[in-house]
């Protein structure tokens, strides 16, 4: 027998096997961008369960083992801000990054389980319908599920692949089921099943996204200046009183860097926060600034915290300074501002504050008392053009950020505070999630951080710049909007949902007819 086959015979063979398989689908993903991994990541998981004993029990072992090492290799990341700003002993923060990897592995573990206990189904319609539906189907509860975490969708390491022509179309989950469908046939090629029907799949799908590639659903606009400033303020020090006006300068000072000749009409952005006090605080500071801002014809964008005093509301927000639209320009009431809507658990707020705060300091972070903003907010008028916005982790909600953009959106903006994460890979996962949202909506996406990654990309998710991470600097570029609707945008993720309900009805009505 040969030693693999002899090692997936027992159970404790089978969970290393899945543990391993799991593992190596984080290459997938930036900063590694090794999209191929995950062929035989999902083909190895598909033959190792034809090996495992057909109990409910076996089956949610492996498919855990499996999902749990996948979260594992990808997520570690989030243990750098436990540590480093947690106040709590390590071994306490490798067991709760373990104990989220086990909460978000249930999800896609239901999936496998799920498909696998369907015995009545030949393997053909199992591997190739049923497991995928229900995978995406698992993919939407976990994005929405307890406010969601809608990281690592499979779509987003294949940016740079044919597939990436169905983002326009049915947005990054669009590529997911494509993956998920080249794994299955893959594996049927393999096991030497349906050898035909899987190799007319793979290269119907290919063919297609390399096709839809092609085509373009916005008109692009006259270009404007833009000038992303990252201030790569230690965040150690960063809500120190005496670091405020420091850091502010810093800010000033990076964006007057360089030749001043024709920076008219420009503008300019500053990540998540820059401003690290309350805007009711910094009338006198903002005020001047957006005048002087205006005399040069120049316009600032920066992320604050505002506070309602009458509701006593704290809001994670963006602002808008200097040259603005008649009737939008900056004042405390001026509606030309965003609120943050999709909350941070934890570092934006806290689920169960009453118990959870006095256990230990990392339940105290800065500013972890903020109010939601609305789903659906008016996008930012900044005089050159349109701009919905998202505030960090919000970027990662494609239905969301769907919702804000309309036909007259010129562009994305997306600020963020990566610093929480060190040097981490977390940053860069976070930068391949806002370029797929520029794929999605035809539109260039503007992404300011305070250490990176700072960068730009086009209506096409094509790189136009970045500032390397952990060194202050400012991005300059010229950016054209685009104006128009994908039809993602127009229809979201509604046709996957169609797609879904009929497979699911077509396997019932199977299931029904095979006992009777």
């Amino acid at each position: 027998m040969h030693p693999i086959n002899k090692l997936t015979t027992t159970l404790l063979g089978q969970l290393l096997v899945a543990l391993l398989l799991g593992a190596i689908q984080v290459f997938a993903f930036s900063p590694f961008e090794q999209w191929w991994t995950l062929y035989p990541s999902f083909i190895g998981l598909f033959l190792l369960l034809q090996q495992v004993a057909k109990t409910n029990k076996r089956f949610f072992l492996v498919g855990f083992a499996f999902n749990l090492a996948m979260f594992v290799a990808t997520i570690h990341w989030v243990y750098v801000s436990m540590d480093l700003f947690g106040g709590m002993p390590k071994i306490i923060n490798m067991l709760l990054i373990v104990l989220l990897c086990a909460y978000l592995a249930i999800f896609p573990t239901i999936a496998i389980w799920a498909s696998q206990r369907l015995n009545l189904i030949s393997n053909t319609t199992r591997t190739l319908l049923v497991f995928p539906v229900f995978w995406l189907v698992m993919d939407w509860v976990r994005g929405w599920f307890l406010t969601g975490f809608p990281w690592a969708y499979l779509g987003y390491s294949h940016a740079d692949t044919p597939l990436v022509g169905f983002a326009p179309i049915l947005g990054v989950q669009g590529i997911t089921l494509a993956i998920l469908l080249i794994s299955a046939a893959l594996t049927l090629i393999i096991k030497q099943q349906r050898i035909k029907t899987s190799v007319l799949l793979i290269a119907t799908i290919i063919i297609s996204g390399h096709f839809l590639q092609q085509l373009r659903f916005t008109e692009l606009q006259p270009a404007i200046k833009v000038a992303l400033v990252q201030g790569n303020i230690d965040q150690n020090k960063k809500w120190e009183q005496s670091q405020l006006y420091p850091s502010l300068y810093n800010y000033l000072d990076l964006s007057e860097a360089g030749d001043n000749s024709d920076r008219e009409n420009e503008l300019i952005i500053w990540p998540e926060s820059a401003i690290a006090a309350l805007e009711i605080d910094m009338q006198g500071f903002l005020q001047p600034l957006s005048q002087e801002l205006s005399m040069k014809g120049k316009t600032l964008m920066t992320g604050i915290i505002e506070y309602d005093l009458q509701n006593d509301n704290y809001y994670n927000s963006i602002i808008m300074l200097g040259k603005l639209p008649t009737g939008q320009g900056y004042s405390q009431t001026s509606p030309n501002r965003y609120h943050k809507h999709q909350l941070l658990p934890i570092g934006e707020f806290v689920p169960f504050e009453d118990l959870l705060r006095p256990i230990a300091p990392y339940f105290n972070l800065p500013m972890s008392s903020f109010q939601r903003g609305d789903a659906v907010q008016p996008n930012l008028q900044s005089g050159l053009t349109t701009l919905a916005p998202a505030l960090c982790y919000e970027v990662a909600f494609p239905e969301l950020m769907r919702n804000n953009v309309h036909r007259n959106t010129g562009m994305l903006l997306t600020l963020s505070n990566d610093a929480w994460f060190g040097s981490s890979i977390g940053p860069d996962q976070h930068l391949e999630i806002a370029r797929m949202r520029a794929i999605e909506f035809a539109r260039p996406i503007l992404r300011s951080t305070n250490n990176g990654v700072t960068a730009i990309f086009d209506d096409q998710g094509h790189e136009l710049g970045r500032l390397p991470s952990n060194k202050e600097g400012v991005l300059r570029q010229t950016v054209q909007p685009a104006f128009g609707l994908t039809p993602y945008q127009r229809f979201g993720s509604t046709p996957l949902y169609l797609y879904s309900l009929l497979i699911l009805i077509a396997t019932l009505f199977i299931f029904r007819r095979r006992t009777e």
